[in-house]
């Protein structure tokens, strides 16, 4: 009995097409780990809601250090500050667990467990933040440029140093599947 092969010419077996529903290879190459670690959709959504998040968390917290400038003297900036973003923070937490849930890592269910570890996420960073955010505000206000900006630029430089760190945690921990 003559066995077919795909190799042979005079074979009438039509090759095994895959599904164009199958799984892709995982990546190969000197690059596979990164890409691996970092899918380019995952990280392209993360980046746009990710833009999204930081925008309204900023604002948010600007909206806050002004509100509350309104209501301490200026002498107690370190103080408003700290204010303004132990205020703005779980709104903004809340904010970016919903929008990475349904648009970037794409989870179902436990939204209680994943909003607690967002909660988590975020917190392990929060007592840094808070003491580096009255030492940002503090160094701004050291130069004559960047005086009267110098909550915001604080909380610029910890809004996107919290951007860049929070993406593992939530792959890692929050939205792990």
């Amino acid at each position: 009995m003559h066995r077919m092969s795909f190799n042979d010419p005079m074979s009438t077996a039509l090759p095994n097409v895959p599904h164009p529903e199958a799984v892709t290879p995982p990546p190969q190459g000197p690059f596979a780990a990164l890409r691996r670690l970092l899918p380019p959709s995952e990280v392209l959504r993360y980046l746009l809601v990710g833009a999204w998040n930081t925008v309204f968390a900023y604002t948010l917290y600007s909206g806050f250090v002004f509100l509350y400038g309104h209501f301490l003297p200026h002498r107690y900036l370190y103080l408003t500050v700290v204010i303004a973003s132990i205020t703005a923070k779980p709104i903004g937490i809340t904010m970016s667990f919903l929008c990475y849930k349904h648009f970037v890592f794409r989870t179902q269910g436990n939204y209680l467990r994943e909003w607690l570890r967002c909660f988590a996420v975020y917190g392990v960073g929060m007592l840094p933040e808070l003491i580096a955010l009255p030492i940002l505000t503090h160094l701004f206000l050291r130069f004559a440029l960047t005086q009267h900006p110098a909550p915001y630029l604080a909380g610029a430089v910890i809004t996107i140093f919290t951007a860049t760190l929070s993406y593992f945690g939530h792959k890692k921990f929050s939205f792990r599947i």
